[in-house]
């Protein structure tokens, strides 16, 4: 402990934040666009922060950069400093939320749903600026690539806090147009006489998006895509049936809901790092995301 105390005493304070970076993202890259820098200058201060401590803190694999076990010694530290830093800065509870946030969530929900708030998101937290990845895959909470997740299940493990954020329903649709010029589909047997929209199988990155499973006699999908965008873009061209989510299939009036009778039910979870869940920004984004979904619970819901 003391050799590490005395090699705190002769680093640049300053090139912590890069490690810290690095360490979140696994990649040099990554953390050098997080932190608005080049990535010569990120390599630059790493190698002298590792020449400052006399000890390699991270070794380079094929997916990026890991730590070594100097490395994980400095992290437990860098994040205690972190969170003290954190504390300091929060003393003023009335003061405003500033900072950058950034949200990992699906494709849909960002899309059709947390993009469209945003603004008064932006209108309550002026100092408050919103990173919201929304893609077909998530961030990992865990290893800090995102401040806040909105996951499809629960974590089991990992130094987290989780609550459900919503329940949300899922139907089948299909455009007006289509069913006009098809035959009709009351039965789930009669599912097989249509074209079925959905997801590639061999690449689903969550086993909750396995919606046709559910569905007695639904045939595989004719019509693939990862995205849901795209099957959602599918369904109102016309190109055959699909299962969307309410809170997008339900938003447009040229689609129609196929056997009501069926109805899947899924849960968003809301997923934040137990070391920074009480980061003021970090609190403000996650308390109004929970409001929010609380308040069009009934348009979630279907």
């Amino acid at each position: 402990m003391q050799v590490e105390s005395a090699y705190l005493q002769v680093m640049d304070w300053s090139d912590l934040p890069i490690f810290l970076a690095i360490a979140r993202t696994g990649q040099l890259t990554k953390a050098a666009h997080a932190l608005e820098i080049d990535a010569t200058t990120a390599g630059r201060r790493l190698r002298r922060l590792e020449r400052s401590l006399g000890e390699r803190l991270f070794e380079q694999g094929p997916d990026g950069q890991s730590l070594t076990p100097a490395g994980e010694r400095l992290l437990t530290q860098a994040r205690a400093m972190e969170r003290a830093a954190a504390a300091i800065g929060s003393r003023d509870a009335g003061g405003p939320v500033r900072g950058t946030i950034r949200a990992s969530v699906s494709e849909g929900f960002g899309t059709w749903f947390v993009s469209r708030h945003l603004g008064e998101l932006a209108e309550a937290h002026p100092g408050l600026a919103v990173d919201l990845v929304a893609t077909s895959g998530f961030l990992n909470p865990t290893r800090r690539e995102t401040d806040v997740a909105v996951l499809l299940a629960r974590p089991r493990r990992g130094p987290l806090l989780t609550r459900k954020l919503a329940d949300y329903g899922l139907r089948l649709y299909a455009s007006r147009a289509y069913l006009a010029a098809h035959k009709p589909v009351v039965t789930p047997d009669q599912l097989r006489e249509h074209r079925l929209i959905g997801y590639v199988p061999d690449i689903i990155y969550a086993p909750e998006l396995r919606y046709l499973d559910e569905i007695p006699g639904a045939p595989e999908p004719q019509l693939r895509s990862s995205s849901i965008n795209a099957q959602y873009r599918m369904t109102t061209a016309g190109a055959g049936i699909a299962v969307l989510p309410c809170f997008i299939g339900d938003a447009d009036r040229k689609l129609a809901r196929v056997i009501p009778d069926i109805r899947i039910r899924r849960s968003f979870w809301l997923v934040t790092h137990e070391e920074t869940r009480h980061f003021p920004h970090v609190a403000a984004f996650a308390g109004w995301l929970a409001a929010l979904a609380a308040r069009h619970r009934t348009e979630l819901e279907g």
